[in-house]
């Protein structure tokens, strides 16, 4: 049974492990490299966390017992104070089918229903089929905005959008 924590200092380096397994599964999924974070120090993934825990963030952590396979952030965006913008989702590819990428997902919608916001959007590579897949299940729409991929011009970021009901 998937287990979600809490993205905290409690759990800092398990943050860390997951997110640097992320990065290499999935490296054009995500706008930063194994490259750019495998060298932060402990401290800095403890701060990292610290993040997570704030009054317009949220971090969670998937746990199958004790093995972590996956983790989503969500922040409440400045410029729209309806809408949540979620980052850094991934499942580990031997977690995925198995309703955990599924339980990310509504533990934020809860979060963000829970603060009044009207939606969650987040932004997908051309390039991440399944990913894409994945959201339009859940009722994510593309809503026309692109931009280019910061790591490879030759790939596009979509943006997706959810409407809650408020």
């Amino acid at each position: 049974m998937i287990r979600l924590d809490r993205i905290s200092p409690e759990n800092a380096l398990a943050f860390k492990t997951v997110r640097l397994r992320a990065l290499q599964d999935s490296p054009t999924a995500f706008g930063s490299t194994f490259a750019r974070e495998a060298p932060l120090s402990d401290e800095e993934w403890l701060q990292r966390s610290h993040r997570w825990i704030s009054d317009g963030s949220i971090g969670y952590l998937a746990f199958d017992g004790e093995f972590c396979c996956g983790l989503v952030a969500c922040y409440t965006e400045e410029s729209n104070a309806e809408s949540g913008h979620i980052i850094s989702m991934w499942v580990d590819p031997g977690s995925r089918r198995a309703g955990t990428g599924r339980a990310l997902i509504e533990a934020l919608i809860a979060w963000v229903s829970s603060r009044g916001l009207r939606q969650l959007r987040l932004m997908v590579t051309s390039v991440n089929t399944g990913a894409i897949g994945f959201y339009e299940r859940l009722n994510f729409g593309m809503t026309g905005r692109t931009e280019p991929y910061p790591n490879d011009p030759a790939i596009v970021e979509y943006e997706m959008i959810l409407q809650l009901n408020a």
